[in-house]
């Protein structure tokens, strides 16, 4: 019997992808399916598919859903989080993106790096463009960090974190994170319980028709 898949497309500063992950973790070794990690550029793909950039938010909308929602999830989940917006926050991806591409490619615990990362970022506010932040964090799970910093920004692993991004373009991705089971795509950690679902029976094939959006 094949083995389940879900394809994981998330940005390593995303707050949900952090909020989710446990979950996420613990339906993949309850179904027994494998993660596929697509670290991707975020800002970018959330503009192609028409969403705005987050200086194009208005004050209501960034502190309710960048703001209490993340508070409420991260208690709802147990995590640990920052009060603020973490202070690099804007800083580019490619550093630590290629970190974990390059693990992906040396066959190291790609679920326990990515998390480091993302809890790291919004627990411990570290700037994920720092390479001494970046050794600090692979240091405390483990792993010895001079060959995938060594690797992070060559050209072979940055073209898969361009791919990665251009395919989230190419799929209208909403956003950071995003699961793909089967062809069929839940947007955002709040759908991992539909995520689960599909899993052991996937959902009807979509026969809903909208109006052209003009």
């Amino acid at each position: 019997m094949s083995t389940q898949t879900i394809e994981y497309f998330y940005s390593t500063h995303s707050a949900y992808a952090y909020l989710g992950a446990p979950r996420l973790a613990e339906i993949c070794r309850t179904r027994g399916c494998t993660l596929i990690h697509r670290p991707f550029e975020l800002s970018p793909v959330v503009e192609a598919a028409g969403g705005l950039s987050f200086a194009g938010r208005s004050q209501a909308h960034v502190d309710y859903f960048f703001g209490r929602e993340i508070e409420r999830w991260a208690e709802y989940r147990g995590l640990d989080i920052l009060p603020h917006r973490p202070t690099f926050h804007d800083n580019p991806l490619h550093l630590s993106s290629g970190v974990l591409i390059a693990a992906q490619k040396e066959a190291l615990d790609l679920d326990a790096l990515s998390f480091a990362f993302l809890q790291a970022h919004w627990r411990d506010d570290i700037d994920l463009a720092n390479q001494d932040h970046l050794a600090r964090t692979l240091r405390s799970i483990g792993v010895a960090p001079e060959p995938l910093l060594e690797q992070a920004l060559s050209a072979p692993v940055q073209a898969q974190f361009a791919a990665n991004t251009q395919r989230a373009k190419d799929l209208a991705l909403f956003g950071s994170p995003s699961y793909i089971v089967d062809g069929d795509i839940f947007y955002g950690q709040d759908h991992l319980d539909l995520v689960e679902r599909a899993l052991q029976k996937p959902f009807a094939p979509s026969a809903f028709k909208n109006p052209p959006v003009s």
